[in-house]
């Protein structure tokens, strides 16, 4: 049985940004699911096995870093990369703690988002082992 990809999942309400990196994603061979909105995303049916959450932190509605902090809540901690494009250094700083593996700043490079996921998988699977 073959093993199966990591799941990243991308939260951002920016279309262009959220289909960028679902493909950038989806080339390195991950399998990549997006989301136009946090409370799409809570009503995804493989939110457990979503490995990484890319998630933009100003939207509508719910900000990505409430979105994290409600997965925490229901028991449901994924690693998380926070993408924005207005950078905040107090948002910043309390956004970097438990299970947040990075902050980026668009426009970002995209091997500066593929090493952020690599943490973050790191991360999992680090948890995974010692479970």
């Amino acid at each position: 049985m073959p093993t199966k990809r990591p799941l990243i999942a991308i939260v951002d309400d920016d279309e262009s940004m959220r289909e960028a990196i679902k493909g950038l994603l989806r080339s390195m061979g991950f399998d990549a699911e997006a989301f136009s909105s946090a409370d799409d995303f809570l009503r995804f049916s493989h939110i457990r096995r979503t490995a990484c959450l890319v998630t933009d932190i100003n939207m509508p509605g719910m900000s990505g870093l409430d979105l994290h902090r409600r997965l925490v809540a229901l028991g449901k901690s994924i690693p998380t990369v926070l993408i924005t494009a207005f950078p905040e250094k107090n948002v910043r700083a309390s956004a970097l703690g438990a299970g947040i593996v990075g902050c980026l700043t668009k426009p970002f490079g995209e091997q500066v988002l593929l090493d952020c996921i690599s943490s973050a998988l790191a991360l999992n699977s680090g948890e995974e082992s010692g479970s």
